[in-house]
């Protein structure tokens, strides 16, 4: 593993450098081991998986660079930690590989990207005439093998088995992982070897159930935490778009269609809420505009989403997922917009004990600028383009945990919009984006949620933050230069308070421009231990974690 020192010539956002982070071009095929330091808990026995960009240029066979412009457009790539215990030490192993090599060759040959993306820019120079007739007479589908699929992770995903492994003579490997699957927020998912991470086959929502024919989807899919269903939603676009919310059973495979949504604008979801009786999509700001039609006049997802709308309340749809009710209630707020939902659980009402409400947590922007932050040029520490996200310009790009409170769940009715109720907004240095809470907790009352957090010291993530909903208080892990990301709850399986466990994150030390797995105790968000690395680890979205010492199903967050 190699890497480049930062030249002293590079001038960084507040010394804050970070663009080792974006600037990531080696894979680790071969797994290699990593330093330990600290302590590692023994419980911490597993595998992490962590996905995202890897690197975002590409030399072309012309001379020129192609760049891609936005971060939630960079090259895919997944990477394992395996954790192991010893009787007297612990082990992290580490490799890595990117997932789109098909694709990067293609630019590489063409000096072009064709297809669509989430947000990059068309061709200034591209004629109305060409961009209207690409409307009527689209071009040729790039080949599925180029499609860039790399914001989640699934372990074990029911209804999907990896066809392509299965004829290699792989089933899974001794912790149990049998499948492991990239997804997006379109319906569509790549297999991934769970060992060596090779890609292999693509597959669509519609080998789930043939009524699943949308192209968008949510790249968070929810589950069950005791019988481990799948629950998502599938979008069609249109002049009436069409959301179909459906379950996958992990018993025994199957999908069932739970309702149908017809009356609701189509919109950029990228994740949904889950309570123990009930599916919620809440369809928040965040709207294509012409019905969808948009996205193939821009080529991608973001120029095709209409302005924010003060005056468009967000919608939020409550499902029945055990007793086949469809649509049970919905509810209305101020407009907002989402990234991540946190958790949600079904209490008693506390002004009528004998009816029960819905409360929500979520993270939430009170715009959509937020989305256009993103691209590369503004989140470089390197970039001046940064500047123009400094400080107060910053504001409208700030993140805020928010609760919710939906009343009376059991005595709604569907024909009728009742008012989603915000209970508290946390202040912005208090919030985070990337919430994780203990996985015990979910579907339950949970007062501790983790998060990625944006104080303006870097030009992007600069701690990671303990928000207490409780006594409103937020306690933090920070070191200049270090920008640290998702962070992956492990619970004690011996503790009983809802902080008892660890977290887990991949830190980039932008001075070494060498990347750690940080272990932190989840109680006094102090270090414990951490296994470093020889290289960078790209900025990555979100990962999944398989315990090879605890029993029971996975997870979809």
């Amino acid at each position: 593993m190699t890497n480049n020192p930062t030249t002293t010539a590079t001038k960084h956002f507040n010394n804050w450098p970070n663009d080792a982070g974006f600037d990531v071009v080696h894979e680790e095929r071969e797994p290699v081991e990593l330093t330990v330091t600290g302590t590692i808990p023994t419980y911490v026995r597993g595998t992490l998986y962590r996905t995202g960009p890897g690197g975002h240029q590409v030399k072309t066979d012309k001379g020129t660079t192609y760049s891609i412009d936005h971060w939630f457009d960079g090259f895919s790539q997944t990477h394992r930690f395996q954790i192991i215990q010893t009787d007297s030490s612990t082990r992290v192993i580490y490799n890595s590989r990117r997932s789109v090599d098909p694709l990067i060759e293609s630019i590489r040959k063409t000096g072009n990207a064709a297809g669509f993306s989430f947000g990059q820019k068309r061709d200034p120079c591209t004629s109305f005439f060409k961009k209207l007739m690409s409307v009527f007479i689209p071009e040729p589908r790039p080949p599925m093998q180029h499609s860039n699929i790399g914001v989640t992770l699934s372990i074990n995903h029911p209804g999907l088995s990896d066809s392509e492994g299965a004829a290699k003579g792989k089933g899974g490997h001794a912790s149990g992982i049998q499948t492991l699957l990239a997804k997006t927020d379109a319906a569509l998912l790549r297999h991934i070897d769970p060992e060596t991470l090779e890609p292999r086959g693509v597959v669509s929502q519609i080998k789930l159930h043939p009524e699943l024919t949308g192209i968008l989807s949510a790249a968070h899919a929810k589950s069950d935490p005791v019988t481990g269903d799948v629950f998502n939603y599938n979008l069609t676009l249109g002049r009436k778009s069409i959301y179909r919310i459906f379950r996958v059973s992990a018993a025994t495979g199957e999908t069932e269609i739970l309702a149908t949504i017809t009356d609701a604008p189509g919109t950029y979801i990228h994740s949904s809420v889950l309570t123990e009786n009930y599916f919620i999509l809440c369809v928040w700001a965040g709207h294509y505009a012409w019905g969808g039609m948009r996205i193939l006049w821009e080529k991608n997802m973001l120029d095709a989403i209409a302005p924010f709308d003060p005056s468009q309340k967000a919608l939020w749809y409550v499902i029945d997922r055990k007793h086949g009710k469809g649509v049970v209630a919905k509810y209305e707020c101020d407009p907002f917009f989402c990234f991540h939902t946190v958790n949600a659980w079904e209490e008693p009402s506390p002004t009528s004990p004998a009816h029960t409400d819905i409360v929500a947590d979520l993270s939430i922007y009170e715009s959509l600028d937020v989305l256009k932050r993103f691209y590369y040029n503004n989140i470089k520490s390197s970039s001046s383009a940064a500047l123009d996200y400094a400080g107060e310009k910053r504001r409208s790009c700030d993140v805020f945990l928010r609760r919710w409170r939906l009343p009376s769940i059991d005595t709604a009715d569907p024909m009728e919009i009742r008012e989603a109720v915000t209970v508290h907004t946390a202040k912005h240095d208090h919030s985070c984006d990337l919430p994780v809470i203990n996985p015990r907790f979910l579907t339950k009352p949970s007062r501790y949620i983790y998060g990625a957090c944006d104080r303006d010291m870097s030009t992007f993530f600069d701690g990671l933050v303990k928000y207490d909903m409780e006594t409103q208080t937020a306690t933090y892990f920070s070191v200049h230069g270090h920008s640290p990301g998702e962070a992956i709850f492990i619970p004690d399986p011996e503790g009983t308070a809802e902080d008892d466990g660890v977290l887990l994150s991949v830190v980039l030390d932008g001075y070494a421009e060498k990347s750690y797995l940080l272990v932190l105790d989840a109680k006094t968000m102090k270090e414990v231990g951490r296994a470093s690395m020889d290289c960078a680890v790209g900025f990555g979205f979100h990962g999944a974690y398989r315990s090879h010492s605890l029993a029971g199903p996975d997870t979809d967050i």
